[in-house]
């Protein structure tokens, strides 16, 4: 199990986009993770989307999936972030929303590590509510050098 410190060691994200709150485990062999996000009424996201119905919009559960993504990989592949390097989203296939999520919910974060194929990294990603889908898509990221 990882907790927010090492989380925070490994992803360069801060808040308000550090959206990985705990790991739960990681299987190297089956190349798996479980993570969560506890939604919280006060997430910047929510005095907008939507006053009076808050709802997370979708693409930070997909930004919270890719993040849990990336720390599989660093686990799974035995690599780590370099100092200027970052973990890019290179595209995302196959999404779907299936109930909203909101205050008060924890998303757990479940990623399958299909493939590393000329430095993209493959996901099947799943994230769900009391054990219910919340949202699913096929998520692909690359590590890149910044400027």
């Amino acid at each position: 199990m990882q907790d927010i410190h090492d989380i925070m060691r490994q992803l360069p994200h801060r808040y308000p986009f550090l959206l990985v709150d705990r790991v739960l485990d990681i299987d190297v062999q089956a190349k798996t993770i479980r993570a969560i996000k506890n939604v919280t009424v006060n997430e910047p996201c929510f005095m907008g989307h939507f006053p009076g119905r808050p709802v997370m919009p979708g693409m930070l559960m997909l930004e919270a999936m890719a993040q849990s993504c990336a720390l599989l990989a660093f686990k799974t592949e035995g690599v780590a972030l370099g100092e200027n390097q970052v973990f890019y989203f290179v595209g995302v296939d196959g999404v779907r929303f299936r109930r909203p999520v909101g205050p008060g919910d924890q998303l757990v974060l479940h990623s399958t590590l299909e493939r590393v194929r000329g430095g993209i990294y493959r996901f099947n990603c799943r994230a769900t509510v009391e054990g219910d889908a919340a949202c699913e898509a096929t998520i692909m990221c690359t590590m890149r050098d910044v400027v």
